[in-house]
């Protein structure tokens, strides 16, 4: 029997390996290290994923702290994986201002049961990274960005290998993540087209009475490859 996406979601994280050296002053963000969170994110994923539909990916950049980097799902805080995705936890009922966004448009999509049946949230890095304490882009740090890049494009060949469409892949995170993307996709040939739009850190931040404009722009793509 072929095996479902969930199991093969979790299969990804349970065995991902971290790069072997990263510059020392950098910490790497791996929250599926943790029992814990292995156990949500399988509860998720078996929620949401147990079928062998194929589905769009959307990349972000990589998680925070305070997202992916506790639930281990990505644009997902601990608030709103229990308030829109029914997922009990023991992580403090945080929220952050991307995954506040995130599922905002959502719930304009549909809700989560058929947003999730379309698409899957990953990360140009699916870890994070945290400098000083507070969290790092890959792309901020040109050491690290150029030591994780062999790690960067394993993780992508893997999550391309599971199934999902590639004719159309949705990148998260204004240039810096798109270029980066692009000038993989450009060598590697993952995706057919990517489709740029804006982070929700920016939109919340700098934008935020512009939310609903931001909203429709994420509907338009999300129809556009679907």
């Amino acid at each position: 029997m072929m095996p479902k996406i969930a199991e093969k979601i979790v299969d990804f994280y349970r065995t991902l390996q971290p790069p072997s050296t990263i510059p020392k002053n950098i910490e790497i963000l791996f929250p599926q290290k943790n029992k814990e969170v292995m156990n949500v994110v399988q509860t998720f994923f078996y929620k949401y994923y147990n079928d062998n539909r194929q589905r769009h990916l959307i990349f972000g950049i990589n998680p925070g702290r305070f997202g992916a980097g506790t639930t281990g799902i990505n644009f997902t805080a601990p608030k709103q994986l229990k308030e829109f995705c029914g997922i009990d936890h023991s992580f403090k009922l945080k929220s952050e201002l991307s995954a506040e966004f995130v599922y905002d448009f959502i719930h304009a999509y549909g809700g989560v049961e058929k947003f999730y049946k379309d698409f899957f949230i990953s990360s140009v890095s699916p870890l994070g990274f945290v400098k000083n304490g507070i969290n790092l882009n890959y792309y901020d740090d040109k050491k690290l960005q150029a030591t994780i890049t062999p790690f960067i494009i394993d993780s992508i060949k893997k999550q391309v290998s599971l199934g999902f469409k590639t004719d159309y892949c949705i990148c998260i995170g204004g240039d810096k993540n798109l270029k980066f993307l692009s000038s993989l996709n450009k060598e590697h040939k993952f995706f057919g087209e990517l489709v740029p739009l804006p982070h929700p850190r920016f939109i919340m931040q700098y934008r935020r009475k512009q939310k609903e404009k931001y909203i429709d722009q994420y509907l338009s793509a999300l129809k556009l490859v679907s």
